[in-house]
């Protein structure tokens, strides 16, 4: 990693209990967390946004979420989103198939109509040589309606916020998915 990260004593006391709960988790307390703990608001608001993505009562489903967090992460060479979120994408789908296959969604019949609109939007956003079309607008809005759409804009532009912060630093895997 370009950035150290501090020892946990020096982080705010205010911050050892997301610290705490991470490695209640994942095992271990993840070092994008404690990189972005050098600035203790910066971890503060970057924690709620994620936690209002990725709730329970999201009208995305939570493979939908994964998989865009997956493929954005892929995008951006972020080894460390890619290494968590593909293992919580094993998990909500129920196995790998969904992981080992999406660098190719477009020729693979895994994915649903949601799924599929979902990871064409979510490259649409990240890829800068491209543009979001009217007309993938127009399925997205059929497929999960305005406020779908907007939750589903927001989840792709954090995950590009978060993955391109991590690719940038150079935050390696953390080994919770061993992808073949």
């Amino acid at each position: 990693m370009h950035i150290p990260v501090k020892p946990l004593k020096q982080y705010p006391f205010w911050l050892r209990p997301f610290y705490w709960n991470q490695r209640r988790k994942y095992g271990a307390v993840l070092d994008p967390g404690l990189l972005w703990g050098r600035v203790p608001k910066l971890f503060a608001a970057v924690a709620i946004l994620y936690g209002v993505l990725d709730r329970r009562s999201s009208p995305l489903t939570p493979v939908l979420r994964s998989l865009v967090t997956v493929r954005v992460s892929q995008i951006n060479w972020c080894e460390f989103c890619v290494d968590i979120n593909s293992a919580t994408l094993a998990t909500r789908a129920g196995s790998m198939d969904k992981v080992l296959q999406l660098e190719h969604w477009r020729d693979c019949d895994l994915f649903d109509e949601h799924e599929l609109a979902a990871l064409e939007y979510a490259e649409a956003m990240t890829y800068s040589d491209q543009q979001v079309s009217p007309a993938l607008i127009g399925r997205l809005k059929t497929l999960f309606g305005d406020d779908g759409v907007v939750e589903l804009t927001g989840l792709i532009a954090f995950q590009n916020l978060s993955s391109k912060f991590n690719a940038a630093l150079d935050v390696p895997a953390q080994g919770f998915c061993q992808i073949p």
